[in-house]
């Protein structure tokens, strides 16, 4: 979450005329994460939080995000639901942006993740990918492999000035070994495909809250896994917690066991997802938006995490046998 486009107090108010929640009593931009404009919205109804989807999400995706919140919040799970308006529909226009408002969910993010984390992570990920599988609408992961070789070349040729050179040689050379071994074929269905720390809340010991659907598309199961591997594991000395692993693969298949085969392929995946956040964290590093209430991620730590997935030999080294 992040605010690149702010609202006013009069776009504010005729917004909140199109729905039944009271008056504005406060609203306040949230700095953290990098894709929309996020605001915590205080009415007269309680909390909400209010999004303004900006460029990089595409309006014709929005009725598969916003869709697929209230299909997984219906099937019991930890989602929150769009607002609909007074004329019954979620999604509306402020500040020259498409909006929604979202339902508030109690709890906050981890900032000291602990194997039990891991394990709530992984029972977690697979109730959504259980309850969603029968979701109607379909959206094509456009961060896939087919993507990152463009994504690549629109870094490369960046003329900002600020390039971390020595990322190019590596990120090529990785690309072209995914691009020749990807699989196919893998189990697949609705993934989240951005399930980081800071987009799922826990409370008393429970996972309270998943949000942030806004890369959520269909692709294979393992390869949401992978994503929370890389997101999870490792520790701010860029070392792998293996037991972090093992708890995370072990909640996961408490709820959906996984074929061999997928984790035959997992150590791949988990390149590239490495492969996937390296190149998004970059491209955001070339591209500062001025003035954005939002800090770019540093790229170089998904390059130590794909080094470390680059010499993986068997799924044993994420601690299953």
């Amino acid at each position: 979450m992040a605010v690149y486009t702010e609202i006013s107090d009069e776009e504010l108010d005729g917004l909140l005329g199109q729905y039944d929640l009271g008056q504005a009593l406060s609203c306040k931009g949230i700095a953290e994460g990098v894709e929309n404009s996020n605001f915590l919205l205080h009415t007269e109804a309680g909390y909400f939080i209010l999004t303004l989807y900006e460029k990089r999400v595409h309006a014709e995706d929005l009725p598969f995000f916003l869709g697929l919140m209230e299909h997984l919040a219906a099937g019991g799970f930890t989602s929150p639901r769009p607002i609909p308006a007074k004329d019954g529909r979620n999604l509306k226009e402020v500040a020259g942006r498409p909006a929604a408002i979202i339902e508030f969910l109690d709890g906050r993010s981890v900032q000291r993740i602990t194997p039990q984390h891991c394990a709530l992570l992984g029972q977690t990920l697979a109730q959504l990918h259980t309850i969603g599988s029968d979701f109607k609408l379909q959206r094509t992961n456009t961060l896939s492999v087919s993507n990152w070789r463009p994504l690549y070349t629109a870094c490369r040729d960046s003329d900002h000035g600020n390039m971390p050179d020595d990322l190019l040689p590596e990120i090529e050379a990785e690309i072209g070994y995914l691009e020749a071994h990807w699989p196919s074929g893998l189990p697949s269905g609705v993934i989240h495909a951005d399930l980081f720390p800071d987009n799922i809340f826990f409370l008393n010991d429970r996972v309270s809250g998943v949000i942030d659907y806004y890369f959520a598309c269909n692709d294979f199961f393992a390869y949401d896994l992978a994503i929370c591997l890389n997101a999870w594991c490792f520790e701010n000395d860029d070392s792998f917690n293996i037991t972090k692993a093992r708890k995370l693969l072990n909640g996961y298949r408490e709820v959906r066991n996984f074929s061999q085969q997928e984790l035959d392929f997992l150590p791949l995946l988990c390149r590239g997802a490495a492969v996937r956040f390296l190149l998004t964290r970059l491209f955001d590093w070339l591209n500062q938006v001025e003035g954005a209430l939002v800090k770019p991620k540093d790229p170089h730590e998904y390059l130590k995490k794909l080094q470390f997935h680059q010499a993986v030999i068997s799924v044993a080294a994420y601690g299953l046998e």
